[in-house]
């Protein structure tokens, strides 16, 4: 979202900090390898940024040490949460006079002070609203203290920020290079990055993005209604509902899995249900052709959560995998949580 330009001679570290981890990638310099990857958990914290950032200046120190991430230049990520996003229609205009339109649109729809905003906007196309054709973008604003405190992060940690990112723009990089063939730019595609707090949720052609929203859904929510429904301690729910998920259906414990089932049914039906809206903005704005499938990343990525949204939505929903173009193409853990990281080491400054 917002480019440091500077020269460099090898890859940045993606820097991906979650709710509950960080993830760091750095490729080599034609983005053929991974160089260096690893995830760090983050200590539980409150809110408080007089304390939670103290926590993540030591784990990126904690996390780099010892381990072959050369330089210091980065590519960090604004947190979900910071970030304003949505569709909005604007007349059909270019240059200076789309910059304008925009802004003026944007005063009347986000709640940061203007004059301490960051606002950016991504042309999705032209659409036809009644007998008029307008132009679909996609706006994103934060306030400006988030990217500063960003900037302190990383001037803490000893990093060389050359650009701050946004998540949906990072997924779309990284799963966008997998698909290179001139059938696979027309095709429609959702990507949808289920996070510990976030999902997000990305229709794109091919690496053209044409709608973005944030849904307010993750594994914290999962987590906390097992833990009500089955009466435990909210870690062992987490230890169990995580357990559960990672093991092939036919080796799951029949009855453990029917109670997470039944706990978190409710919560899956609402992801559906935004994910279904998503889906009938997209169908009624651009008129084109239908959805080809969902992928599905981030740290919530299971095979259980794919079957149960292609069931829902009636779309096929497979399993991204992020390091599919890379070697070495695998990393501990879900596949999925790499996503945003390796989008963000793959961006060049600008």
């Amino acid at each position: 979202m917002v480019g440091l330009s500077r020269h460099r001679r090898c890859g940045p570290i993606g820097v991906d900090i979650g709710s509950r981890s960080i993830k760091l990638v750095i490729l080599n310099s034609d983005s053929t390898e991974i160089r260096e990857a690893v995830r760090w958990d983050l200590p539980a914290a409150s809110d408080d940024p007089t304390t939670r950032t103290p926590r993540i200046v030591q784990a990126l120190g904690q996390a780099r040490e010892g381990r072959d991430f050369r330089g210091r230049d980065a590519v960090l990520c604004l947190a979900a949460g910071n970030v304003f996003v949505q569709n909005i229609r604007v007349p059909q205009c270019t240059g200076d006079e789309l910059r304008q339109v925009i802004h003026a649109e944007a005063a009347s729809r986000i709640a940061f002070d203007a004059a301490e905003t960051e606002l950016r906007y991504l042309e999705a196309d032209n659409v036809r609203q009644g007998d008029a054709l307008r132009r679909e973008v996609i706006l994103l604003a934060c306030p400006r203290p988030a990217v500063q405190h960003l900037l302190d992060v990383a001037d803490g940690a000893g990093l060389t920020p050359v650009a701050i990112d946004v998540e949906p723009t990072a997924m779309l990089r990284c799963y966008s290079a997998q698909f290179r063939r001139e059938a696979d730019q027309q095709m429609r595609v959702m990507f949808v990055n289920v996070g510990a707090s976030i999902t997000t949720a990305l229709i794109a052609r091919g690496d053209h993005p044409m709608f973005i929203k944030r849904v307010d859904f993750g594994g914290n929510l999962l987590d906390e209604s097992v833990a009500r429904s089955l009466k435990m301690k909210l870690a062992e729910a987490a230890a169990l509902r995580r357990h559960n998920g990672d093991r092939r259906a036919d080796r799951r414990d029949p009855e453990i899995a029917r109670g997470i089932d039944q706990a978190t049914r409710p919560l899956l039906d609402r992801l559906a249900h935004e994910l279904s809206m998503c889906i009938r903005y997209y169908s009624v704005t651009f008129r084109g052709e239908p959805l080809s499938r969902i992928v599905l990343g981030g740290g919530e990525a299971t095979t259980a959560l794919a079957d149960a949204l292609h069931e829902r939505l009636d779309v096929p929903c497979e399993l991204g995998n992020p390091l599919r173009v890379f070697q070495p193409s695998a990393l501990p853990g879900r596949i999925g949580q790499w996503d945003i990281a390796t989008g963000l080491a793959m961006r060049t400054a600008n």
